[in-house]
């Protein structure tokens, strides 16, 4: 069965910083560019940050740009995106999502993405 699954979300202070994982299994990251999306309550999926399948360029919204750093570890078919500096506005349910792309580019365009997390919620209050 091919899936992607995230884990790491939860309730965290403003200021805090949470680490969201998206592991693969069934089939290898290798080949695809990984997206984070989120979705708030009442508004519309976003992209968040995206990574390159080939020499790991990143992307980022320019609401999380230098708060949130996205990674890859392709040995254990996994993606990260830690998220620092947290704001209750980041509050929303993250999805990743993998573009079969054998290139240096990424997008938030959803129609490219192949494969769909079922999301994690992350919460920022006090």
């Amino acid at each position: 069965q091919l899936q992607l699954v995230e884990s790491g979300g939860g309730l965290v202070q403003p200021g805090g910083s949470l680490r969201l994982s998206c592991a693969a299994s069934g089939f290898t990251l290798d080949y695809f560019a990984i997206g984070w999306f989120r979705q708030a309550p009442g508004k519309e999926r976003e992209g968040v940050s995206c990574i390159s399948s080939r020499a790991g360029s990143t992307n980022f919204v320019d609401s999380v740009k230098g708060r949130f750093i996205i990674s890859r570890d392709n040995a254990k078919n996994t993606v990260y995106l830690q998220m620092n500096s947290l704001k209750p506005e980041d509050t929303a349910v993250y999805y990743c999502a993998a573009d079969l792309r054998l290139d240096t580019s990424c997008s938030y365009n959803e129609v490219d993405y192949d494969y769909w997390g079922q999301g994690t919620q992350v919460t920022v209050s006090s």
